[in-house]
């Protein structure tokens, strides 16, 4: 099992990594839309943050030698379902590949956010 990190993402807030790579996968944690310079949360509206949170998780993709297209599964965690229409419009611009998702509503993210975006992918 190998860990994976890259300051090119937020650093983690808690006691976990940012991804770990285990028989040719890459398992990434969920990414929440924070500008890794400075660790503040990057816009107010959906589609500002899922673009972070998305860059976010392509980074960490590409410190493991991964990328979008080698994606498998999506998880999504959305602050409120009635962003789901303006979500699909920024995730679709990234994961080209479609591949297997869950998108699903709760009740609070981490510092507030509108979103987070969890990936398992190939190397």
């Amino acid at each position: 099992m190998i860990t994976i990190n890259t300051d090119k993402a937020p650093a983690a807030i808690g006691p976990y990594t940012q991804a770990k790579e285990v028989g040719g996968f890459i398992f990434t944690s969920g990414q929440i839309p924070l500008d890794p310079a400075n660790g503040e949360v990057v816009g107010t509206e959906i589609k500002a943050q899922a673009e972070q949170a998305i860059k976010n998780v392509g980074e960490i993709l590409k410190a493991a030698n991964s990328s979008y297209e080698k994606v498998i599964k999506t998880t999504c965690f959305l602050a409120n379902m009635e962003d789901f229409a303006a979500f699909n419009e920024v995730y679709a611009k990234y994961f080209t590949e479609k591949p297997a998702r869950s998108c699903v509503a709760v009740k609070t993210l981490p510092k507030g956010v509108l979103v987070e975006v969890e990936v398992i992918a190939e190397k």
